[in-house]
């Protein structure tokens, strides 16, 4: 079941279930009496990333919290995303855009990664969840990323699963299709690097490509911001390998010989 964007969505941390209560604190209550002009009996949906997607009633306001009272159960939990995005932070606005956008490109983890060329490297990750929240609660997303915290390249790939393919976007690769190589990732558990405004070190790109389980891939025949990178490779992993795909669909689009 797609998700209702006619409803506020809100994300809590308590159990869902039949007949419920749910106890907002101070900040979520001020945000939806002051700000959003919720009342006593005003519905709205909640989840946790746990418990499915409920509709919810405001049942009492009092000037520090609100309880809600859980109605039903409007859709079930859906599985996480297997997907990884690895990448290097960039500057604070443009960061919050990529970490918003790639929750909605279904990123199931969020990995930080310092290289050579990082330039941001003092990392709020408290920031990093409170904007993959805002991006859930916005989008319909019921399983909500985990944000990992910020590790240099070298531990990263030190420590990387030797069967999930990482998907290295490389503006060094001579042609500009990726389709071909990411076509050979069907039914494999994937990762995706995106590197810093400054791309990759030489010594940094010749590690990557040694490694067995490293897929470089282009972008096209433009230099990418690292932000616009972000959704434009996602966009690709999704569309040919990832959810967006309906084998069912496309094996009916395909023309028989």
């Amino acid at each position: 079941m797609r998700a209702n964007y006619k409803m506020q969505r809100l994300y809590v941390t308590e159990n869902l279930a039949q007949d419920g209560q749910v106890e907002l604190g101070r900040d979520q209550a001020h945000y939806l009496t002051n700000v959003l002009r919720m009342g006593e009996g005003a519905e709205l949906l909640v989840f946790n990333g746990r418990d499915g997607e409920w509709r919810a009633r405001i049942d009492s306001v009092s000037k520090k919290a609100v309880r809600l009272q859980l109605v039903e159960l409007t859709r079930q939990q859906t599985p996480d995303t297997d997907l990884i995005y690895c990448f290097a932070p960039i500057k604070h606005g443009r960061l919050d855009y990529m970490v918003q956008k790639a929750v909605e490109m279904g990123a199931g983890t969020l990995q930080p990664v310092l290289t050579q060329h990082t330039q941001v490297t003092k990392l709020g990750t408290d920031r990093l969840r409170a904007n993959v929240i805002e991006a859930a609660e916005q989008c319909g997303i019921l399983s909500v990323p985990e944000v990992r915290e910020p590790v240099k390249l070298e531990k990263l790939l030190d420590g990387w699963e030797n069967d999930r393919a990482l998907i290295f976007c490389d503006e060094s690769v001579e042609h500009n299709n990726p389709l071909v190589q990411l076509e050979q990732l069907k039914g494999r558990k994937c990762g995706l690097l995106i590197g810093p405004e400054g791309g990759f070190s030489e010594g940094e790109r010749t590690y990557l490509r040694s490694l067995p389980f490293v897929l470089p891939i282009p972008l096209g025949p433009r230099i990418l911001r690292a932000d616009t990178a972000a959704v434009a490779a996602l966009a690709l992993i999704q569309s040919v390998i990832g959810d967006w795909r309906d084998d069912e669909f496309v094996k009916l689009a395909e023309p028989t010989v």
